[in-house]
């Protein structure tokens, strides 16, 4: 029995894990895009990702023909929307873009499916102040590869119903993912104003010859990242001092101060067409060869698959402690 039908617009990489990920948890699943030739290629690619998720245990004890039982394509908008209780949109992130298709949708939704976008980084409210079906829109921004990186971003407008809020964050927990709502909409969402504080930071560091490209990756993956890949900032504070938070901003607050006063009057620095971006990019190359990126990001899939798959294995052992 589907627990309800899901529509997915655009047929993209984050599109097809979407639909991949609805489809293992019990959804019904209908897949639009503007053309034939690229709904099939997706139906294809859809098929393949699930049985690379079967082979690490991911599909949750089912097979791969009866998760990919439940996807299919659509040809026409409102085929797709008919009956669903969720849009996810994936189109590029362009606004005229956005307003084009959220207004396609505005015509064809009916007054309960909730319209959420995949966007990155442009507000709900760029793309859904026209539309009649305003109070539904939402975006919902999943991390690459969402299958292994659970993280969705919930980003509601200043009219969107608190009820499509609420629905759309027990949903996405139901999906097996961990949601975040912001409180207001804010230009980098929550997790790339964390990332592009750290990366600015690190461009800084090497820019003014502090330390080598190789050793801010060291700094993060040897040392900070293996905190916080199982915790947050808050959290690794509360644990560093004997009483907790308090006691840290007691301990460290001031100097912790002095420093970050001293990175804002270094301020911003440019990274386009920068010569630091010329010496990132050697350091790099010399450690991964351009005809090695491909394989490189299948091996930090790799990994990402078995921090995941370490991850539940002991939540799940907590919770069975309890």
């Amino acid at each position: 029995m589907s627990e309800g039908k899901v529509a997915i617009v655009g047929s993209g990489l984050i599109g097809r894990c979407w639909a991949m990920m609805f489809a293992r948890s019990g959804y019904t699943v209908n897949v639009y895009d503007i053309s034939a030739e690229q709904i099939a290629a997706a139906l294809v690619s859809i098929r393949e990702q699930l049985v690379t998720l079967h082979a690490v245990d991911l599909l949750e004890g089912q097979t791969v023909d009866a998760v990919f039982a439940r996807v299919s394509g659509a040809s026409e908008l409102k085929e797709a929307l008919a009956g669903a209780i969720h849009c996810q949109e994936c189109c590029p992130e362009n606004v005229p873009l956005k307003k084009k298709v959220f207004g396609a949708l505005d015509e064809v939704a009916d007054s309960k499916v909730v319209l959420a976008s995949s966007s990155s980084c442009i507000y709900p409210s760029e793309f859904s102040e026209e539309l009649k079906h305003r109070s539904q829109v939402i975006v919902a921004h999943p991390v690459n590869p969402p299958h292994f990186i659970p993280l969705v971003e919930i980003v509601p407008s200043p009219w969107t119903d608190p009820a499509v809020t609420e629905a759309t964050t027990a949903l996405m927990k139901k999906l097996g993912q961990a949601p975040v709502t912001l409180k207001k909409e804010a230009n980098g969402f929550i997790l790339n104003r964390l990332q592009y504080a750290l990366l600015m930071e690190a461009w800084r560091c090497v820019e003014d010859g502090i330390c080598s490209p190789e050793d801010c990756d060291t700094a993060v993956s040897q040392g900070l990242g293996l905190r916080w890949s199982f915790m947050g900032p808050f959290e690794t504070i509360d644990l560093n001092a004997p009483e907790g938070t308090k006691d840290y901003c007691e301990r460290y607050g001031e100097n912790i101060t002095v420093i970050c006063a001293e990175q804002d009057k270094l301020g911003a620095r440019a990274m386009k067409g920068s010569a630091t971006a010329d010496v990132i990019h050697a350091a790099m190359r010399k450690a991964i060869p351009a005809d090695k990126l491909v394989e490189r990001r299948k091996w930090r899939d790799d990994r990402l698959a078995s921090l995941y798959l370490h991850k539940r294995d002991m939540l799940k052992k907590e919770q069975g402690s309890k």
